[in-house]
């Protein structure tokens, strides 16, 4: 490897960030090598030279690659040993450099472009999804793509009350707040009282009841970090950088003028006086279709049409924004502090664990929850992550929930991406495994679809936990915070509970979820360059007083966790043993636990520590299993007297079960005072007998004795 030119930042009190240029991506339009200790990620960013016919949208794609190999493992199944589809964490790490990039392209920018980050090198200490941003900010600004970053991207976790930058899986395990930020830095407002020079543009943070003002200091804290990055970056384009591509803008001037003229206030007054209520943008599309067959006939052949959309879709925002901004009018009739109606329903599915509905406008999620035995937790194979996983939470997005039709082929990113949001929402207002045993898997179906349905589900969620009988710590409730900001004046409103337009049209979607105690998880996108601090501030305060309104609505439903399970629920017993009896209870080759399951129809789960889990449906087949187990692991002492049950008889004696599972020997001259010539003229296989445990030996093998145990039958005749 031929290094060009090797830049170098020390962030917080972690290794060093080091981005090198090589001779290894030369057909990539910008590329870097980033690494941090031994995790290495290489970065490229790569411009179609053609824009294709008919385009309408900016075809951005944004990839982040596992590779096994990266952390010295082979995973797979035993035929299939390459990756393969991207891993549920693999589309959250591209969905998040995704979130941070795309603002900051231009937008009338429409040739493709493709940015991929693979890991090529994983420490197990330093975190690549990072390293990914940055060094994907890197390679688009050292490139000929039009962009208007840099940006810088941290982790802030808070261990012991100290904030920590970049921070190991170590102390990231004993933080409670794992905040991720993403920020420009707008140099415009340098030096200006009040003005604030980095601007957030993307947040993700999962947290354990965090408060409002907790974010706030995390984000002041990390400002200077972010600002090295940055600088780091512009340094490194002054060297290398690239002269950026040139384009056309989507709407030719002349069209726009004619456009105009045809409009007049036609517009304004299709959206300004449209009906109250949530879809009340139809005047303007019957106004879009006239305006298309108007320039097709006007301009036969010229494609004149086609621009028809990006005009008025800069038209339908700038109208939206300067009657939310001058009158506090919204699409739907409300000012910027109204919620949507809210409600919720309880148990609506007659056979499921746990299930509710939750209404928020025409936005509407049903979610239905499945308890589970231990064994029905998620196996993770990934490039960072071996392990179980009891709690799961899936997201569905029917194309009807918006009134459309559409292929359903499996869960897209955005649906991967709204499950994990809300799943990070609720973790941690679980049970631990200790006190709630079960496999929680939670499916949220959106019925229909008005604005921030990720949030709904959340509610959703937590209030099927609840019907569930699941004793979460306390309730979760969540809401989508939303901006409508004029570029060109600065002046801007923050808008509570933001739908559908508002979401298209508007500047930000900014999700918090939380309990009264605090914060759970907060998601921000937005569509202009950056947030400062006193919008993240009022978005904040806002999304508080959202949550605790709908949490009450929710405790009108159901004020807490139900008693009991459903009927329809496993039943799970849980018994702690010592671990050096586990091979006992699980026997050679499973023939001991695999007899106990297929006897008392359970499932049975073991973990290292000894603990036991014992799940199935007949709550008798349960209990049964249960002292099945506690036999077999009981210490058996000296002196005790058992009713044992003949298992076999044998020349010199027989075996006598006196728990399930452990079995005892009573020699033949330890039945009767009498002289025997076998066993079987005083018992037979089946026969219950008081036996007594004379010693047991170092091997655990038990003696026993029924004549010291009172045993007194009556002598068969040898003759007959």
């Amino acid at each position: 490897m031929a290094v060009k030119d090797t830049f170098e930042i020390q962030v917080g009190e972690q290794k060093p960030i080091i981005i090198k240029t090589t001779n290894w991506t030369e057909q990539a339009s910008g590329s870097c090598l980033i690494s941090q200790g031994e995790t290495e990620v290489l970065v490229t960013a790569t411009l179609s030279p053609h824009t294709r016919e008919g385009m309408d949208y900016f075809p951005l794609t944004v990839e982040y690659e596992e590779r096994f190999y990266a952390a010295g493992k082979i995973l797979g199944s035993r035929f299939m040993k390459r990756e393969g589809r991207a891993s549920d964490e693999a589309t959250l790490n591209a969905r998040m450099i995704d979130r941070a990039i795309r603002p900051l392209f231009p937008t009338d920018f429409m040739k493709e472009v493709q940015v991929i980050a693979t890991c090529l090198s994983w420490d197990g200490e330093n975190d690549p999804d990072i390293l990914g941003m940055i060094g994907s900010s890197f390679a688009l600004a050292v490139s000929e793509i039009p962009w208007n970053g840099p940006l810088g991207a941290i982790r802030v976790s808070r261990v012991a009350g100290k904030f920590v930058f970049n921070p190991t899986y170590e102390q990231k395990k004993e933080s409670d707040m794992d905040l991720t930020l993403s920020a420009i830095w707008q140099p415009a407002l340098s030096g200006v009282e009040g003005g604030d020079d980095i601007l957030v543009n993307m947040i993700e943070m999962g947290a354990k009841e965090v408060l409002e003002k907790d974010v706030l200091e995390a984000y002041e804290a990390a400002k200077k970090e972010l600002k090295k990055i940055i600088d780091l970056q512009i340094s490194a384009v002054k060297k290398i950088g690239k002269t950026k591509d040139e384009f056309l803008p989507a709407v030719e001037l002349d069209i726009a003028n004619e456009i105009k003229e045809w409009l007049g206030n036609k517009l304004v007054d299709a959206i300004t006086n449209a009906p109250k209520g949530e879809k009340n943008l139809g005047a303007a599309e019957d106004l879009k279709k006239e305006l298309v067959k108007y320039l097709a006939e006007k301009h036969p052949g010229e494609g004149k049409e086609k621009q028809v959309l990006a005009f008025f879709e800069k038209e339908i925002e700038r109208i939206i924004i300067k009657n939310i901004i001058e009158k506090d009018y919204r699409p739907d009739g409300r000012n910027s502090l109204e919620i949507r109606p809210l409600s919720c329903e309880v148990k609506v599915l007659p056979r499921a664990h746990g299930s509710a509905v939750f209404f928020r406008g025409l936005t509407r999620v049903l979610s239905v929850l499945t308890l589970g035995g231990p064994g029905d937790s998620q196996i993770l194979e990934s490039m960072e992550t071996t392990g179980k996983k009891r709690f799961m939470h899936h997201y569905n997005f029917p194309p009807f929930s918006s009134g459309e039709t559409a292929p359903m082929r499996g869960p897209k990113r955005r649906e991967i991406g709204h499950g994990s949001l809300a799943e990070k929402a609720l973790l941690p207002v679980l049970p631990d495994i200790e006190t709630f045993p079960y496999t929680i898997r939670i499916v949220s179906e959106c019925v229909s679809s008005n604005g921030s349905t990720s949030m709904a589900s959340t509610c959703a969620a937590c209030i099927a936990l609840m019907d569930a009988g699941v004793p979460i710590k306390e309730p979760v409730a969540g809401i989508s915070v939303g901006l409508a900001k004029d570029e060109e004046t600065g002046k801007y409103k923050v808008l509570t509970d933001i739908q559908g337009p508002e979401d298209h049209y508007g500047d930000m979607d900014f999700k918090v979820a939380g309990t009264k105690n605090g914060i759970t998880a907060i998601q921000m996108d937005i569509k202009i360059d950056g947030i400062n601090k006193n919008i993240m501030e009022e978005a904040l305060a806002r999304a508080k007083d959202a949550r605790f309104k709908i949490l009450d609505i929710i405790k009108e439903q159901i004020a807490e966790p139900r008693k009991e399970l459903s009927p329809y629920a496993p039943k799970i017993f849980t018994l702690k043993i010592n671990p050096a009896k586990i091979g006992e209870v699980i026997g050679p080759k499973g023939s001991v636990i695999n007899k106990i399951i297929e006897e008392c129809g359970v499932a049975i789960d073991i973990d290292d520590s000894g603990l036991v889990f014992i799940t199935g449906t007949d709550a008798e087949g349960v209990e049964k299993a249960a002292t099945w187990v506690k036999g077999i692991v009981r210490e058996v002492e000296v002196g005790e007297v058992f009713q044992g049950k003949v298992v076999k008889i044998m020349d010199f004696g027989a075996f006598v079960e006196i728990l399930p599972g452990t079995d005892g020997m009573v020699h033949i001259s330890k039945f009767v005072k009498e002289r025997i010539q076998s066993v079987s003229e005083v018992a037979k296989e089946g026969d219950t007998i008081p036996v007594k445990v004379m010693s047991v030996d170092e091997l655990g093998r038990i003696n026993l004795s029924a004549i010291d145990a009172g045993f007194k039958p009556a002598l068969k005749n040898s003759k007959q």
